[in-house]
């Protein structure tokens, strides 16, 4: 990669003049933009902590960088960390070494980048890489930095507008997880260039199985390229490696799991499949993933290991992700839910284009409005069960620390968007993406757009389903609340007629298995005198029903049911719950999803009832 002479490039790396192998995408890019002239600095970042493929060897990043695209081209590698300080990692004589670090000794960061730049300037065609940038170039004011820090960042910028540093072949390539990690007014910076590295697609994935499992079957390989989305290459060699470094072999994995299959039908096939995926794992682990009563339907012989691979990734993904999201595993489907007829139809139609894979037809977003509860949380996961879809919550990703929220956010939107479709859940939005104000020293705002960027990404069509839960959308920011980000408005009410109460009611008793002495007849009128009641209130009711059956130790009765009615006393926020259904009229897309009394209302009817109801609960 030298750009005095583009063509030195180009010549093979070897003796042999063999052809050079392919470069990842993000190096080829980063190597066709310095031959243009485009910049001499360049900031590489995502997935940094990787492995690549060159060949048919894999790389980490800076051996990549030193190794295989540098390595012919340039005379001197330095790497620069504020760990280790200067690293010369190709060129330059013993002789030469010792002079550096003679000069360098006791200069300080402004010492060392005076240094490089001499060093640079004098030997020509030089590279610097400097990992953990955000280290020596952070994202703070220019006046919470130090006089070093200040001068690090003034010497980088100066290189990249320098025409004898460029003219020189020289370059200099920053790595760094999150861009928000990293000075912005070096990424604003016209001479200085971004790349992403992307996280690994399904071929990348394919063909890192079958360099780090060449045993697995090819079908078997298949479907776990198809089941690992989201993890990245290092990931997935830790799972299906066939030896890992002090731990058990795949044979050891093998005849352990075997020992405990022992009796099991099929017991050897099982346990070739198990030990090829549960790489890294302790004997412990191991005993605790295999299950020897399971029962393997004929039909999906490899269930077991893409259950296990299910498991590992979940792990992996919420280990990395620090506690930013959760998996969501549903257990019950739509048929779960009582009455909601009009939002269930709804929701099967999407899940149905979900299915289908039809993108283009798919929402970008759902936002489930209602008062509290009334059933948003359930339903909605038990839409994602129903569609088939695999679900992450978002949690609480705000930081005091300057940067982090937004560098929180980024690793979670990366790595949400590479394991699609996917659905990403956002519980009490209001409280994630609401208006902060400038408290926050902008984050907020920061937050804010870059959400809206992200949900209203065309690419992210039937990939990536963002759903809004909220019962206060008057909070939400406007802008992302339009069709395009969140597509379908869906309102939530609580059961609106006694039959509708009876189907909540029912259908909490059959989830939770109670044995019932009741008639449906019985069970409506006992639902009469419920009107009001959220669903939340009612499954409450319902199970303290059961509780009363089961000190009986008798099925459920009417008279028990009654005695739990009497005894139980709902929240009493009158005014509030009819604020919020007004705010989930306000909002719905659609008036046919809506109770009768509220179809009729006119947009002026709306604001004015959520106007008084501002005024009496004093908003």
């Amino acid at each position: 990669m030298t750009r005095s002479s583009p063509a030195a490039a180009d010549q093979p790396p070897h003796p042999s003049h063999s052809p050079r192998p392919p470069l990842p995408g993000w190096a080829e890019t980063l190597r066709q933009k310095y031959l243009a002239g485009e910049a001499s600095v360049f900031v590489i970042y995502r997935n940094v902590f990787d492995r690549y493929q060159v060949g048919d060897r894999y790389y980490t990043l800076l051996p990549l960088l030193s190794e295989v695209l540098l390595k012919d081209n340039k005379q001197q590698i330095f790497e620069l960390s504020i760990d280790r300080g200067v690293r010369i990692v190709q060129g330059s004589s013993a002789q030469g070494k010792i002079e550096l670090y003679r000069h360098l000794e006791g200069k300080g960061l402004a010492g060392i980048f005076e240094s490089l730049e001499r060093q640079m300037l004098e030997q020509r065609s030089s590279a610097l890489l400097i990992p953990y940038a955000g280290t020596l170039f952070p994202a703070a004011e220019p006046h919470l930095l130090s006089l070093d820090e200040r001068g690090a960042f003034t010497a980088l910028h100066r290189w990249s507008l320098d025409e004898e540093f460029s003219d020189r072949d020289n370059v200099v390539i920053l790595v760094s997880e999150s861009l928000a990690d990293i000075s912005p007014a070096l990424l604003t910076h016209p001479r200085i260039v971004a790349i992403e590295l992307p996280m690994p697609d399904r071929e990348a994935r394919h063909a890192a199985i079958g360099h780090y499992a060449a045993g697995m079957p090819a079908a078997e390989a298949d479907l776990l390229a198809d089941h690992t989305a989201g993890l990245r290459l290092i990931q997935l060699a830790s799972i299906v490696a066939s030896e890992a470094p002090q731990a058990l072999s795949e044979q050891q994995r093998r005849s352990l799991i075997v020992g405990l299959l022992q009796g099991s039908p099929n017991a050897e096939q099982r346990a070739q499949r198990l030990a090829a995926i549960t790489a890294g794992m302790t004997p412990g682990e191991i005993q605790q993933l295999v299950d020897p009563t399971r029962a393997l339907p004929e039909e999906d012989p490899a269930g077991e290991m893409l259950a296990v691979v299910r498991q590992r990734k979940r792990e992996l993904i919420e280990k990395e992700c620090a506690g930013l999201i959760e998996f969501i595993e549903p257990r019950h489907g739509l048929d779960s839910v009582g009455g909601n007829e009009h939002i269930k139809s709804e929701l099967l139609e999407i899940a149905r284009l979900m299915r289908s894979g039809d993108r283009a037809r798919a929402p970008m977003g759902l936002l489930a409005v209602g008062p509290m509860g009334a059933g948003k949380t359930f339903v909605i996961k038990a839409f994602l069960k129903e569609a088939g879809l695999s679900g992450v919550a978002l949690k609480n990703f705000r930081s005091k620390w300057v940067g982090s929220t937004e560098a929180n956010l980024e690793r979670v939107l990366a790595t949400v968007k590479a394991m699609g479709p996917i659905a990403l859940l956002i519980d009490e939005g209001d409280r994630s993406f609401g208006s902060t104000g400038d408290s926050d020293g902008g984050t907020g705002s920061r937050v804010i757009a870059r959400l809206k960027e992200f949900m209203s990404d065309p690419e992210n069509r039937g990939q990536v389903l963002f759903i809004l839960m909220t019962n206060r959308p008057d909070k939400l920011d406007t802008d992302i609340k339009r069709p395009g980000r969140l597509d379908r408005k869906i309102p939530f009410f609580y059961a609106e007629t006694t039959t509708e109460r009876a189907a909540v009611v029912g259908a909490i008793f059959r989830r939770y298995q109670v044995a019932l002495h009741l008639t449906d007849a019985a069970l409506q009128e006992a639902c009469e005198v419920l009107e009001g009641y959220s669903n939340a209130d009612l499954e409450a009711l319902a199970l303290l029903a059961a509780e009363f059956a089961e000190r009986a130790r008798t099925a459920l009765t009417s008279a028990l049911l009654k005695q739990a009615i009497d005894d139980f006393m709902p929240p009493q926020e009158i005014a509030m719950v009819r604020y919020m259904e007004m705010l989930a009229v306000s909002e719905t897309s659609r008036r046919s999803l809506l109770p009768q009394r509220f179809r009729a209302l006119s947009v002026q009817e709306v604001q004015t009832r959520l106007a008084e109801f501002r005024r009496q609960i004093n908003l």
